[in-house]
C-alpha cells in the first residue's frame, strides 16, 4: 500500500485520540495517529489509533466500507493515518474502564495512509522497558513515543514553565551567558573547543555560568536567573550525563537566609504543581559535619529511619583487644542499627560484611537482640553493663541489629557505614517511598586536601565566600574553615547547591593563594572577574538547580536517561546519531590539530 502524497484540509484532525468522550457521541471527526495496533476479529479490523494524548479504539466494517477494509488490512504498527468517522459508544460489555477513552469508538469511513513504517527493531509501548537500553536510545525516536517518555517530558516541560512563571513574579531577569568561553580547569575536565580564526587557542564549553552571573551582579542586575545547558567531561553514572540542564539564579545583596525563603517557596509550588502534594516550609537545616557523623553522607535521605551512632566509649573500656588497640591510637569505633536485622541468617549477616570490607572496612561485626539478650561473637568481650549501654545508645528494640566497625580515620568509618545505611533500607524495604524529605546541609568546608597534588582544592568552587569567623584560619589552618555553601537534598539526592560569594577582591586573592595559584597564574585565569570585583561589587549569591535530577525524582525514574530527550550512554555516545565521531582530515587541517587517535572501527 503506497503513501498518498496529498494531504489537503478535509483530512486535518478535528481532535486528539485521547480526547474523545461520550460527549462526541454521533459527531464526525477526523483523527491522525501512529496505528499502536491492529487486530481482525471475525472479519471486523480493530485500531488502535495513538498520539500523545491518548488511544482510540476505530472499527473498520466490511459491511459498510468493503473497499476501506480490504486497504485497512495492510495496515501495520505504527503506521501514520488520518481516519474519517462517526463516534459511537461501545456496545455492552466491551467497555474499557482503564482507557480514558474507553466508552467510546470511531466508526471509520474512511482513511488516508500518510506515512507507513519499516518493520522495527522492538514494540512500542511501555513494555519497551524489557528492551536493551542500548538498543532503545539507537532507535529513540521510537522510544519516545512510549506514554512513560511522553510523560516525563511533558513533567520537564511543566517544570521549566512553573520556573520561569514563579522567577518573572520576583523580578528575574532572563540573560543568556556565552557557551564559548575561556578553560579555567578546577575540578572537573571541561570540554574544549577548538578556534579556527585563532590558531592553537581553545575555547571551554561552560561547567557553570558561574563567573559570567556574578560579573551581571557587578553589573547591577540584581536578579539573573537561566534555564541553561552546562557540560563536564567526567565518568558518568546514572545521575550524571556529560552535558546537563541547571535552573541557575543569582541574587544582589542578600543572605543564606533570603536564598532559604525563595527556594522553599518555590519548591513548595512546584510540588503542589507537579506533584499535588504539600511540602513542609520551613526545611531542616544540618551542618555538613552533622550529616556526616550522623548519616555518613552529605546528601543523607532522612526516610530512613535509623543513623549511625559513636560506641567508642563502651569499647574502650571492654576486653576486646582489637577496637581497645585502635582507639589508643586515636581511632574510632562507630555503629549502624538495623530494625528487624536479628532475624539474618548467618549468611546473610556474612554478605553484609562482605559488602562493608569491598567499601573498605577491615571488617564488620554484628550484634543481633533476640529475646531481650545481646548476642554475637564480640559480646564475650563485653560486659554486662557494657552490652546494656550498647542496647540503650543504638536504641535497640527486640529483633533488630547493629553493625560495629573501626577506622582511624572518622569520615571513612562514618562513609562506609553510611552507605551500608542507604543499602540496607533499600533491601529490607526501611523506608518511607512516598514521603518527600528536604534538608539544607551547610557549611561545607570550604577546601579539601588533594594528595595526589598535595594542595588544597575547593569543596565547591573557588568564589565561595568563608564563615566570616573563620578568615583567621586561611593564613594557617585552611582545614578549620568553614565556608558560607549550602545543598538543598532531597530524599538523599543533592538537587541543588549554590553559596554566598566573595566579594572582597582581597579575600578572592587570598583564597586563590590557598589554592596554591600564584599571583600570576591567578591573573591569568581570573583576572577580569579580580578587575570586576574591585569595580565596586554588591554582596551576593546564588544557587543552581538540576532540573534532570529534580525531574527524575518527580517522575519515579531510576535514570537521568529516562527524562531527557536525547541522552548519552555511559561512554558519553549518542548512539542514535553516532557522536562523537572522527571527522576528515581537512577539518583538521583547518583546525591546526593533530589527531593521535586512529579511526579503525565505528
Amino acid at each position: 500500500m503506497s503513501r498518498s502524497e496529498h494531504f489537503d484540509v478535509s483530512w486535518k484532525r478535528t481532535v486528539r485520540c485521547g480526547e474523545l468522550s461520550l460527549d462526541q457521541e454521533d459527531n464526525k471527526v477526523v483523527l491522525n495517529g501512529w496505528v499502536r495496533r491492529r487486530r481482525d476479529l471475525g472479519g471486523l479490523i480493530f485500531i488502535e489509533l495513538w498520539d500523545y494524548t491518548g488511544v482510540t479504539q476505530v472499527v473498520i466494517n466490511p459491511e459498510l466500507v468493503p473497499e476501506v477494509h480490504e486497504r485497512a488490512k495492510s495496515l501495520r504498527s505504527e503506521f501514520v493515518i488520518s481516519v474519517h468517522g462517526k463516534v459511537r459508544k461501545r456496545p455492552e460489555g466491551t467497555v474499557n474502564l482503564s482507557m480514558k477513552t474507553g466508552e467510546i469508538e470511531v466508526v471509520a469511513e474512511d482513511f488516508m495512509l500518510l506515512s507507513p513504517a519499516a518493520p522495527l527493531p522492538f514494540e512500542v509501548s511501555d513494555a519497551t522497558n524489557k528492551v536493551d537500553e542500548n538498543l532503545r536510545l539507537r532507535y529513540r525516536y521510537l522510544d519516545l513515543r512510549r506514554d512513560k517518555m511522553q510523560r516525563n517530558l511533558r513533567i520537564r516541560n511543566q517544570i521549566i514553565r512553573f520556573t520561569r512563571d514563579f522567577l518573572a513574579r520576583y523580578d528575574f531577569v532572563d540573560i543568556e551567558t556565552p557557551m564559548l568561553t575561556k578553560s579555567t580547569p578546577e575540578g572537573a575536565r571541561d570540554y574544549l573547543v577548538p578556534s579556527r580564526v585563532n590558531p592553537g587557542t581553545f575555547y571551554a564549553l561552560p561547567q557553570s555560568p558561574q563567573i559570567f552571573k556574578q560579573i551581571l551582579m557587578v553589573s547591577g542586575f540584581d536578579r539573573y536567573y537561566q534555564i541553561v545547558k552546562c557540560f563536564r567531561d567526567e565518568d558518568l553514572r546514572a545521575d550524571r550525563q556529560p552535558e546537563f540542564t541547571q535552573i541557575d539564579m543569582e541574587m544582589s545583596f542578600i543572605t543564606e537566609e533570603d536564598i532559604y525563603a525563595l527556594v522553599e517557596e518555590f519548591m513548595a509550588g512546584l510540588f503542589r504543581e507537579i506533584a499535588q502534594v504539600d511540602i513542609p516550609t520551613p526545611f531542616r537545616k544540618m551542618d555538613y559535619w552533622e550529616a556526616m557523623d550522623r548519616f555518613g553522607s552529605d546528601k543523607p535521605d532522612l526516610r530512613i529511619p535509623f543513623e549511625i551512632h559513636d560506641v567508642a566509649y563502651i569499647f574502650k573500656e571492654s576486653d576486646f583487644a582489637p577496637f581497645k588497640d585502635l582507639l589508643a591510637k586515636g581511632g574510632y569505633v562507630r555503629g549502624l542499627p538495623l530494625p528487624g536485622g536479628a532475624s539474618l541468617s548467618r549468611k546473610e549477616v556474612s554478605l553484609v560484611e562482605e559488602k562493608a570490607k569491598k567499601l573498605g572496612a577491615s571488617g564488620l561485626a554484628c550484634f543481633q537482640f533476640k529475646e531481650g539478650c545481646l548476642k554475637g561473637p564480640l559480646v564475650k568481650f563485653l560486659s554486662e553493663e557494657q552490652r546494656q549501654r550498647l542496647v540503650e545508645k543504638a536504641a535497640l528494640h527486640e529483633g533488630d541489629a547493629f553493625f560495629v566497625l573501626g577506622d582511624l580515620n572518622r569520615s571513612v568509618a562514618s562513609q562506609i557505614l553510611g552507605q551500608l545505611r542507604l543499602d540496607l533500607a533499600k533491601e529490607h524495604n526501611l523506608m518511607d517511598r512516598d514521603k518527600w524529605e528536604f534538608l539544607w546541609v551547610v557549611h561545607f568546608p570550604l577546601f579539601e586536601r588533594d594528595e595526589e597534588e598535595n594542595r588544597w582544592v575547593a569543596v565547591h568552587h573557588p568564589f565561595t565566600s568563608p564563615v566570616i569567623e573563620d578568615l583567621p584560619f586561611l593564613d594557617s589552618e585552611p582545614q578549620k574553615v568553614r565556608s558560607r555553601a549550602y545543598d538543598c537534598v532531597l530524599n538523599g539526592n543533592e538537587i541543588g547547591g549554590g553559596s554566598i560569594r566573595i566579594h572582597d577582591p582581597e579575600i578572592q586573592e587570598k583564597v586563590f593563594q590557598c589554592l596554591a595559584f600564584s599571583r600570576e597564574e591567578a591573573r591569568k585565569r581570573f583576572g577580569f572577574l579580580l578587575d570586576a570585583l574591585s569595580s565596586g561589587t554588591p554582596p551576593h549569591g546564588g544557587i543552581a538547580f538540576g532540573v534532570d535530577r529534580l525531574v527524575m525524582l518527580l517522575c519515579g525514574a531510576s535514570s537521568i536517561r529516562d527524562v531527557m530527550a536525547f541522552p548519552k550512554t555511559q561512554k558519553a555516545q549518542c548512539l542514535m546519531s553516532g557522536a562523537p565521531s572522527f571527522v576528515s582530515q581537512e577539518q583538521l587541517d583547518e583546525l591546526h590539530i593533530d589527531s593521535l587517535a586512529e579511526e579503525d572501527q565505528e
